[in-house]
């Protein structure tokens, strides 16, 4: 039947493409930085491969050098490239979809405990916008806070003080920044398209309540959650440490 083998290599060729799209928007090792774009309420999917039957969670660890990190990391930090570990995993999209390629980095005596998270929040289908290494923004905090990133390490200050984040530790995950805000004890959120998030009373995909199953999920790590501090809030923020 000459007429379906066609419309078979037509199908199999716009799988390629999509495919080929997805992983050319990535993060790759050029560590060049992806332009940073306003995340919208309906949200766009996230630069990695896409799959629209849901698959199982997979993830991987591995090994970083510092040429790996080559704007999230210098001489100084407090925890060497060979402490950290790249997470490689999949993570359920803004777009109900399944993607995979997604990145995270973290210190390595917390790699397999955030797997354990992940996976919950892949089972519950969290929905995540993106998620690579703030070196793809040139290690830009504010940057991958306007992609709506999902990131971890930055060997950066605490916001407003002069001693490390947990994120230069690696013991610290930013999650879907945007519907997420850090916003100031004064009620002022950095980012414009972001702002109509510091209302916690929205239901809208990826926006983290107190006590509910993301929580839950880093709270059985031991991980505390920024939404609850006083002062400040930090509604994206989850730590070891709380802080």
């Amino acid at each position: 039947m000459p007429g379906t083998r066609t419309l078979l290599r037509v199908a199999a060729a716009g799988v390629a493409l999509i495919a080929a799209a997805g992983c050319g928007q990535g993060s790759g090792g050029s560590g060049e930085s992806a332009t940073a774009t306003p995340p919208t309420a309906s949200g766009a999917p996230s630069p990695t491969t896409q799959s629209t039957a849901p698959e199982g969670f997979r993830a991987s660890i591995k090994r970083v050098t510092a040429a790996d990190l080559p704007h999230s990391w210098h001489k100084g930090c407090p925890v060497a490239p060979s402490g950290l570990r790249m997470i490689e995993m999949t993570f359920w999209g803004m777009d109900h979809r399944t993607h995979t390629g997604g990145q995270l980095v973290v210190n390595a005596r917390a790699a397999d405990d955030l797997v354990k998270v992940f996976r919950k929040l892949y089972d519950d289908r969290y929905p995540i916008r993106r998620m690579e290494p703030v070196d793809v923004y040139k290690g830009s905090d504010f940057d991958s806070i306007e992609a709506g990133n999902t990131s971890a390490f930055n060997c950066r200050n605490a916001t407003g003080s002069g001693s490390w984040s947990q994120h230069a530790y690696g013991l610290a995950v930013d999650l879907n920044t945007c519907e997420n805000p850090y916003v100031t004890a004064g009620g002022e959120v950095a980012h414009k398209n972001c702002a109509r998030f510091k209302n916690r009373e929205l239901d809208e995909p990826g926006v983290i309540h107190d006590n509910d199953r993301t929580v839950k999920a880093f709270r059985s790590i031991g991980w505390g959650w920024g939404g609850v501090w006083t002062g400040a809030k930090d509604y994206q923020h989850f730590s070891s440490n709380g802080r």
